[in-house]
């Protein structure tokens, strides 16, 4: 029966330190999962912060476009007023003919932006560049005709002075712009970063949400195993305490006859040696 018991005990034992062991790797592995996740999450927080940086910067160069473009578009009405005011005095005077500068202005900016921003064929790119020299060429012999006349010679003066300070903030428009795109951009890689990481993140998270689970599965596993051993140990202890009293009390037997016998010898008048004399003193019979 105790042998028996001793063996389940190791049995149980060898299961408490499969279980201790398994429960120790997944630990192992849920820490892992849990050290990469919050390693991805402050990553995570890192790309949304520089995101938010980037999306000031942006916010404050289309504040400054928003301003450039104001004063530019002032300036430039500030202007067709007076090239409207030219084109009346030119009319009411009769000098010159056909469109007014404003208009040849207006035509020459409208193909020049068309030159910059379209993909022509090498025919049409020659043609448009012809067109824009001739309406330059009109628009300059149409200005010196009028400057002949003080009075539109000191308006255009006054119109080309505006347009010259309302190009130079759409010049800063165009560059406020420019950066204002440069860290949208930046903005939106940023995002779309911080979302591949923050996926990222979710999956380790899952990882490690599984292997806790699977760890403390072993674990209860192993406090069950381990209440087993102890029950075991409750149970051997109590039969090894069981022999051990049996074994004393049939030792106590067998003494008390072993010296009832050297008594008896020793009352028939035999010689007794010091162990047999010692044994009928330790049991009280001398």
């Amino acid at each position: 029966m105790l042998k028996e018991l001793q063996e389940k005990k190791q049995k149980y034992l060898k299961e408490a330190e499969e279980f201790k062991k398994n429960r120790n790797e997944w630990n192992s592995k849920a820490s892992a999962f849990s050290k990469r996740r919050d390693e991805l999450n402050k990553q995570t927080k890192e790309l949304i912060d520089k995101a938010q940086e980037y999306r000031a910067k942006r916010d404050e160069f289309n504040s400054k476009v928003s301003e450039n473009k104001e004063k530019r578009n002032e300036l430039n009405e500030k202007a067709n007023e007076l090239y409207a005011k030219v084109d009346s005095l030119r009319k009411k005077d009769n000098i010159g003919s056909g469109r007014s500068l404003n208009e040849l202005r207006k035509e020459i900016e409208h193909l020049e932006f068309k030159q910059q921003t379209e993909v022509l064929t090498t025919e049409k790119e020659r043609a448009l560049v012809d067109r824009i020299s001739e309406l330059k060429e009109e628009f300059k012999r149409k200005k010196e005709q009028l400057e002949q006349n003080q009075e539109l010679k000191a308006l255009l003066a006054e119109a080309q002075s505006l347009r010259d300070q309302a190009s130079e903030y759409h010049k800063k428009v165009k560059e406020y712009a420019d950066l204002a795109q440069e860290y949208h951009d930046k903005m939106i890689e940023c995002f779309r970063e911080a979302d591949k990481v923050r996926a990222e993140a979710d999956a380790q998270h899952k990882e490690f949400v599984k292997a806790q689970e699977t760890a403390d599965e072993y674990h209860k596993q192993f406090l069950k195993v381990q209440k087993e051993i102890r029950d075991f140990d409750k149970v051997i202890v109590g039969l090894k305490k069981k022999a051990k009293t049996e074994k004393e009390s049939k030792d106590k037997t067998e003494y008390k006859k072993q010296a009832e016998d050297v008594f008896a010898q020793f009352k028939a008048g035999e010689k007794l040696n010091t162990e047999d004399l010692l044994l009928l003193q330790r049991s009280g019979f001398l």
